[in-house]
């Protein structure tokens, strides 16, 4: 869905990586978790944390800084796992965001968002629906279901099917 098709009054849970402000279609959200132990996974990307045990499913968390390209999130009271439905290749796919803080719930109105920039053709901003505008701040709406690539999820839920007895002892 593209800025240009959005058309009406959005509902989006915004959350903190760094000091940037980051959004997701509270759609695609089931659920947020105070930070829980993860189940560290080998030989998987770094970002990519392990998985939890979420009522006796397996879900892979990352970490979305690393994901973003920062610095690895520090454990705080505040961090988070946002547990968040996604789509990828025509199927639903439960995954962990870990992040540093949940802000809030808030609206956007069409004219409160703006399309994403055009940072040249080598920089890939097609998981960014757009960059939303409240008080001075910007907002970066995140395209959730593109974010992660079909290859790097078979990955995370293939591992995570193989730890499944050892997530379900913890």
């Amino acid at each position: 869905m593209s800025v240009a098709t959005i058309t009406e009054t959005a509902q989006y849970l915004t959350f903190k990586l760094e000091e940037e402000i980051f959004a997701l279609d509270i759609s695609k959200v089931r659920e947020v978790l105070d930070f829980t132990k993860v189940t560290k996974v080998p030989q998987t990307p770094d970002f990519m944390l392990g998985v939890i045990n979420l009522r006796g499913s397996v879900v892979p968390v990352v970490d979305m800084r690393l994901k973003f390209g920062l610095s690895k999130t520090e454990t705080t009271v505040h961090t988070c796992i946002i547990i968040v439905e996604i789509e990828l290749d025509g199927e639903n796919t439960v995954l962990g965001a870990l992040v540093d803080s949940v802000q809030e719930v808030m609206e956007l109105s069409p004219d409160q968002v703006e399309p994403p920039p055009r940072i040249g053709t080598r920089l890939n901003t097609k998981f960014i629906k757009g960059m939303g505008k409240k008080d001075d701040e910007f907002i970066i709406i995140l395209e959730i279901d593109k974010v992660f690539s079909a290859e790097e999820f078979a990955l995370a839920q293939q591992l995570g099917d193989e730890q499944l007895p050892l997530a379900q002892n913890e």
